[in-house]
């Protein structure tokens, strides 16, 4: 399946997900494509989204590695369109992240899965994983996220 097929898949549902109406929804967002991100795979069933992001020099701090804020943009671009998929519209409210290992550009791109582990009210919950192609847990996040209205 190519990118655009998944991303199609996507759109329908999310369209599906917001009974039809995206509005003035923009996807892909203007961050996701600055920073390159490709979809590679969702599972409505399991609640999971899966992201490749490049390591772009561009955003590597003074020691050769990703900036911290930048890896948290990665898990939050993938915990982001997975809530829209499982929930009415929402935003971020909390993201909690571990650094595990250092992501430098010799290992050319980084996989993010997130994953909706429930839901409290207006409250919806995530957890999501950065690793890098060896499959060495680079960072984790924990996400609450807050439905609008």
């Amino acid at each position: 399946m190519t990118s655009s097929d998944i991303i199609s898949r996507y759109l329908a549902a999310l369209k599906a997900n917001l009974g039809g109406n995206l509005g003035s929804l923009n996807y892909p967002p203007p961050v996701f494509a600055a920073m390159k991100g490709e979809m590679l795979d969702f599972d409505l069933e399991q609640g999971t989204l899966t992201n490749r992001f490049p390591v772009l020099q561009e955003y590597l701090n003074p020691y050769n590695s990703l900036q911290g804020g930048i890896i948290s943009t990665l898990l939050d671009d993938t915990i982001g369109p997975l809530s829209l998929l499982v929930a009415p519209a929402n935003f971020t409210r909390n993201l909690e992240v571990k650094f595990r290992k250092t992501v430098t550009p010799d290992l050319g791109f980084v996989i993010v899965t997130a994953k909706f582990t429930g839901r409290d009210g207006r409250q919806l919950f995530f957890e999501a994983e950065m690793k890098s192609n060896d499959g060495i847990i680079r960072a984790q996040a924990k996400a609450m996220h807050w439905i609008i209205g």
